[in-house]
């Protein structure tokens, strides 16, 4: 999981990022000469005018490569030539032709021409620069250009307040080779669109489409993959895998029959099943099997459900088989483009190991029969029975009582830039709907500090005082980050006993800096992933981190933080590696407080989650999920992705809290993740999410009883009650706090 090397970037990507760079790339070509075009000259008939080098030279061409390279549209391009660094390139300034708060979409032509060179990634960058001075660099677009064609690049962009200075200009490719744009468009981006709801009637939901799966007609319906052999053996478990039985429809005990799969020569071979007419767009496919690797001295094997979807490879799940019992193996998938081939194979033990599988099953899963149990099981969890009791008033059994509540104090929550809170509209939504922040970068190390002694707190400090003006609760993410591509140049080139200086400064500077305003940190991010802190300075220095985090800063929660714990996708980070890692750090005397999962997960599956929650719990822990995002292009099934996530966090006891990673377009570090498009129109996921909150809120009315009192069951938070006797109407706030024991509230009127 990476981010951009710019550390004053507004395009750092993937899990840890809140700017997202939203990008196609196809050869077709699409240029416009629509008179909205904010660029002027975008095709090169006056010349080189209004355009110029950014570092470089830039020269006019009607061909090049004697006569190899001709433009695509219209009768020229220009090329950014005598390039000596990769941002080098050719740019236009476009100030005050963009206005904020408005969606634009770029289209380029562009290829590149040089020697020995034939493919290089060639990006479309905004510069911005505030009436502050303060810099910004915004990815619009980037391409694999090559120097055979010309390929379009497509991206949009949105300026969250008025910058003083505004350059779009290609950059990206190694010194020496030359960039070669013949068209650009800049225009405002036309609204996409919504999703038709996808159609699910007639699915038979829990039901397997995999042919001869419990093998009663020996091999029929499954063919190698490679050159090994299959045969059936018996002796492999009968009962259903635990994370399947909940999500199958009637079923009936397996067989005990499974595939032996030997003479592997390589790790992909295995058996394999064609399965393209079964298959239905927008369905999300639960994958479920027994698999065991062959005794022998090879150690620990991966084993993986996989799928070719159209040659691209889709994973199905995985898990570590070390012994030779049986391993349950869980996962998901959905496919949302119409394919033209897909199979499903089992893979993954080096070659030489024989690979055995039993039961596997692949079945669309009926979401709304998990999410009536899920409500039934947050009333149990979240709520608690309540009696008003009421005094300084007469009253009977005509006085009427209205129980509002105006707030579930449930942490809800999303990652936030310091870029969009300069939009009042963004900020609007952000308040109304979210009790809790984290900043997306703006507060870890490579941002703060991008260079050795030259720190940048300005940009923290402005979110921590948006955040305390709406008395909005704060996580600290990250102090560390573990994995190597994230840590920053002039951290990396330290010798040990300066890196292990540099540490304890970052420790103090930050934590003494903030004491006392963030509830939790994110310590040493994705430990499961990386270990770049602890190769250099030794296997102590996770837990000491923690224990001077901890002196440092008695009041803050200190969590770990990792990726792909809840989906069963990763054998790296499995909630029993994580399990191991939290219980080594407290052997070390850690005082570790709380377990993240980030929740970057595709095609959710509640049964799934809900066992690494279960697995999780055990360790005594509050869990949260820390940087939940979902994805599809389809927005009712975002908004099922989102709905699954949220209602496994609600029921489970042992989650405390839920922060998105992000919610408005262009902002977030997925595409098509976004619950408020760019210009601010709540989409049909951001609705439901919505939705949810509502349903999440406890109302009752009705007369009080003999007693003066009046009993409802609610959720924690804010409440209002509205009390109507013959004399007047009083209205009173007042709180529940979690518990689960019935409690009484007095009340004076």
């Amino acid at each position: 999981m990476e981010n951009s090397a710019k550390v004053n970037a507004g395009n750092l990507s993937d899990s840890e990022a809140c700017i997202s760079i939203i990008e196609k790339t196809t050869n077709m070509v699409c240029v416009s000469t629509d008179e909205e075009n904010i660029i002027l000259n975008p095709q090169f008939e006056d010349g080189l005018n209004n355009w110029t080098g950014r570092g470089c030279k830039i020269a006019l061409h009607d061909s090049m490569g004697d006569g190899k390279i001709l433009p695509k549209s219209g009768k020229f391009f220009a090329a950014a030539t005598e390039r000596t660094q990769s941002w080098n390139g050719i740019q236009q300034d476009i100030t005050g032709r963009v206005q904020r708060k408005l969606a634009y979409e770029v289209t380029a032509l562009v290829r590149i021409f040089g020697n020995n060179v034939n493919t290089s990634d060639l990006r479309v960058t905004l510069y911005v620069q505030k009436p502050d001075l303060r810099e910004q660099y915004i990815g619009i677009a980037n391409v694999q250009a090559t120097n055979k064609d010309w390929a379009q690049m497509q991206g949009k962009f949105l300026l969250n307040d008025s910058p003083s200075k505004v350059i779009v200009y290609f950059e990206g490719p190694a010194a020496g080779t030359d960039i070669l744009l013949n068209s650009l468009v800049i225009k405002h981006a036309a609204k996409t669109p919504p999703s038709p709801p996808p159609n699910f009637e007639n699915v038979a939901f829990g039901v397997n489409i995999i042919e001869n799966s419990n093998l009663d007609n020996g091999t029929n319906g499954w063919s190698p993959l490679g050159n090994c052999t299959l045969s059936v053996g018996t002796g492999s478990p009968r009962v259903i895998p635990p994370m399947a039985r909940d999500s199958l429809g009637p079923h009936e005990s397996l067989s005990g029959r499974y595939i032996l799969v030997t003479n592997r020569t390589q790790t992909w071979m295995g058996p394999s099943q064609t399965i393209t007419e079964k298959l239905k767009l927008y369905l999300t496919y639960q994958v479920s099997a027994w698999v065991r690797t062959s005794s022998g001295s090879h150690g620990p094997q991966n084993v993986g459900i996989s799928l070719s979807v159209d040659g691209q490879w889709v994973n199905g799940g995985q898990t570590e088989v070390a012994d030779s019992r049986w391993h349950e193996i869980g996962g998901s998938f959905r496919i949302e483009k119409q394919p033209s081939n897909v199979f499903v194979y089992i893979q993954g033990p080096v070659s030489g190991v024989d690979l055995m599988v039993a039961g596997l099953q692949i079945f669309p899963v009926d979401r709304q029969a998990r999410f009536r149990y899920l409500r039934k099981q947050t009333d149990k969890i979240r709520k608690r029975d309540v009696t008003l009791k009421f005094s300084g008033v007469d009253t009977c059994e005509y006085t009427f009582v209205k129980v509002t509540q105006i707030e579930n104090d449930f942490p809800i929550g999303s990652c936030i830039t310091r870029t969009n809170i300069d939009n009042e509209d963004f900020v609007d939504f952000f308040v109304q709907h979210f009790n809790w922040a984290v900043f997306g970068n703006e507060l870890k190390w490579f941002w703060t500090e991008p260079q050795k002694g030259n720190f940048n707190y300005k940009d923290a400090d402005d979110m921590l005082e948006l955040c305390q003006k709406y008395k909005i609760d704060i996580r600290g993410h990250c102090i560390f980050w573990e994995v190597d591509g994230n840590v920053q140049q002039w951290v990396k080139s330290l010798n040990k006993n300066d890196l292990m200086t540099a540490v304890q400064n970052r420790l103090n500077g930050l934590l003494s800096r903030y004491k006392g305003k963030f509830k939790h940190y994110d310590v040493n991010n994705e430990m499961l992933h990386g270990s770049f802190y602890q190769d250099r300075l030794g296997k102590d220095i996770r837990a000491n981190m923690f224990k001077n985090a901890h002196q440092l800063d008695p009041s803050v929660n200190l969590f770990v933080n990792d990726y792909h714990v809840e989906d069963g996708c990763d054998t790296n980070s499995s909630p029993e590696k994580y399990m191991q890692q939290i219980l080594d750090l407290q052997d070390q005397g850690a005082p570790v407080g709380g377990i993240g999962i980030q929740g970057h997960i595709d095609s959710p599956i509640g049964p799934i989650v809900c066992s690494a929650l279960d697995k999780l719990a055990t360790i005594g822990l509050p869990i949260w999920f820390t940087e939940l995002d979902v994805s599809s292009t389809n927005e009712y099934v975002r908004g099922d992705d989102l709905e699954v996530m949220l209602r496994e966090a609600m029921a489970h006891p042992a989650v405390d809290g839920v922060m998105l990673w992000g919610f408005w377009e262009l902002f977030m570090s997925r595409d098509n993740a976004h619950l408020v498009n760019a210009e601010g129109e709540v989409n049909e996921a951001g609705r439901r999410f919505i939705d949810l909150k509502q349903e999440w809120l406890s109302h009752s009315h009705g007369h009080v009883d003999e007693q003066g009192e009046f009993n409802f069951r609610g959720f924690s938070g804010m409440y209002n009650v509205e009390v109507v006797t013959l004399e007047k109407v009083t209205s009173k706030t007042f709180f529940v706090d979690k518990g689960d024991s019935s409690l009484v509230i007095s009340i004076d009127l």
